[in-house]
């Protein structure tokens, strides 16, 4: 086994991003017509879905992310139903240049977070009597673009 100083091999290390945890930090589903809301609808229902991504550092490596996503079905009197989810993760980064770390945490971070997301908001919304929600990928790389763009080119990390 060959050995080394340790210096070379954190110079030449490679990119490392870890999931230390996932957890739902907040989760609500109203039905707020039910049961007259569960029977046969005419059309289809207006669904409407809002996206958020936030970190935070915890550590020098360490930052947890929240993937907050947002919906209704309806509006009004005729709301079928409503949700939100903050769902987080905290990830650990090493070997990752400094001016790359909020795309990786703002874009990366929440791509991996979003199916577990997808599928916690699809099932509250089987679970409260209605065919699941599956909501469609996110480009979360655009959402990051728009954030920056927004925020004069900083895309802010708290």
């Amino acid at each position: 086994m060959a050995e080394g100083n340790g210096a070379a091999a954190g110079a030449n290390a490679s990119p490392q991003l870890n999931v230390l945890v996932q957890y739902t930090k907040d989760l609500s589903f109203e039905n707020p017509n039910a049961p007259q809301s569960l029977g046969p609808q005419e059309n289809g229902p207006n669904i409407s879905i809002q996206v958020n991504v936030n970190a935070k550092q915890l550590a020098e490596t360490d930052f947890e992310v929240s993937l907050t996503l947002e919906g209704s079905a309806g509006e009004g009197a005729g709301t079928l139903f409503k949700f939100e989810l903050t769902y987080c993760g905290v990830f650990r980064l090493q070997n990752i240049p400094a001016n790359d770390i909020p795309a990786v945490i703002l874009i990366e971070c929440p791509r991996l977070l979003f199916p577990f997301a997808r599928q916690i908001v699809g099932d509250a919304v089987r679970n409260g009597g209605f065919p699941p929600l599956f909501i469609d990928p996110i480009d979360f790389h655009a959402l990051y673009v728009q954030r920056a763009a927004a925020n004069q080119g900083n895309p802010a990390i708290a």
